[in-house]
């Protein structure tokens, strides 16, 4: 054997077929995560950020709402409402990010935003409200009716402890699935770490919410509400991981952190709301565990809560189809072998 030749054989020896397609993955992984991180922030822009419009007379906040409605690249969505508390309720209960309240006997109107949901997005509604408001010859005084606390810069800490939930879940169901002497799962193995995965996710939920909320006085809303949503993230992205690796092996694992991380996280509306990100992220985010859970922490944080529900839905939504993908995948597996052996 010459020495070239083996070289070569070593080259074979070392990295097989299998191998070099899985680092294909990995690069194919990367470069999805590179574009979808830079298309998500690299130029964000406001676009029909739900607000609520009231004055005095009816007139005056349909015309003052037709005016926002008309600004160039439609950065409102403006819709009138009776008086200055229903706007506020409005902003409190997340069905608008934020209230323009009218005064015609006066030059200066008031805004009303809520740092709490996102300090980037009650920035966006500032400027944007403000120079509409200069155009007209008016001044107008923002009021934050929801801040977001001393601890939580711009907001994020909501955001940060979801990603920490979601990477808690899918890390531990991958090692459930393929740590030393982990076989594929049959039917009882697969409910044992599903139980498994259910332990770990009360253990995570609840010593996240602690930490956020007691520990570093970042999150000042509910524990047992915060703890009870980071339960529900871990297990659910966890239950996606069992299931993509039940369905696919070892490559479930990363289409997993395809779908959480290189999706989820750049769609889940916590450094850029969803109304300052671009379509197809906005379009996905509120669909996605890390955007289900970012806008239900900070549901349950500033708003008690007012506007978790469709949230907390979708991620019972993924925890349902990931379980049960995950126990169908180990019957079929399981009940193969006994199939064959039947048609010989």
């Amino acid at each position: 054997m010459t020495p070239s030749q083996g070289f070569l054989a070593e080259i074979k020896d070392a990295v097989t077929t299998r191998a070099a397609l899985l680092v294909l993955g990995v690069l194919v992984l990367q470069l999805a995560f590179i574009t979808s991180y830079i298309g998500a922030f690299h130029h964000p822009k406001p676009s029909e950020i739900p607000i609520a419009v009231a004055a005095p007379a009816a007139q005056v906040a349909e015309r003052s709402a037709q005016q926002l409605g008309a600004l160039p690249g439609d950065p409102l969505d403006p819709r009138v409402v009776e008086g200055e508390a229903a706007a506020l309720a409005q902003v409190r209960n997340r069905d608008v990010d934020g209230a323009l309240i009218i005064d015609p006997a006066g030059r200066t109107d008031r805004l009303l935003v809520a740092s709490g949901a996102g300090a980037s997005l009650s920035q966006a509604l500032e400027e944007v409200v403000g120079a509409a408001e200069r155009a007209q010859g008016r001044t107008v005084r923002v009021t934050d009716v929801a801040p977001a606390a001393k601890g939580d810069s711009r907001g994020l800490s909501s955001f940060y402890l979801v990603i920490g939930w979601c990477v808690g879940g899918y890390l531990c169901a991958a090692i459930l699935a393929i740590s030393a002497g982990a076989r594929p799962a049959n039917p009882h193995r697969a409910v044992i770490r599903l139980g498994a995965l259910l332990v770990y996710a009360i253990a995570a939920g609840l010593l996240g919410a602690v930490i956020a909320g007691p520990v570093l006085d970042a999150l000042p809303g509910s524990i047992m509400g915060l703890w009870g949503l980071g339960t529900l993230v871990v297990f659910a992205v966890g239950a996606i991981t069992l299931a993509f690796q039940g369905l696919a092996g070892v490559i479930g694992i990363g289409l997993a952190i395809l779908l959480v991380v290189v999706l989820g996280n750049p769609s889940a509306g916590g450094a850029y709301p969803y109304p300052l990100l671009p379509p197809f992220w906005s379009t996905i985010g509120p669909a996605l565990p890390p955007g289900a859970g970012t806008y239900a922490a900070r549901s349950i944080t500033y708003f008690n809560g007012n506007g978790a529900g469709g949230p907390m839905l979708v991620l019972s939504a993924w925890a349902l189809v990931g379980a049960a993908v995950t126990l169908a995948c180990a019957t079929l597996r399981h009940d193969r072998p006994s199939v064959a052996a039947a048609t010989d």
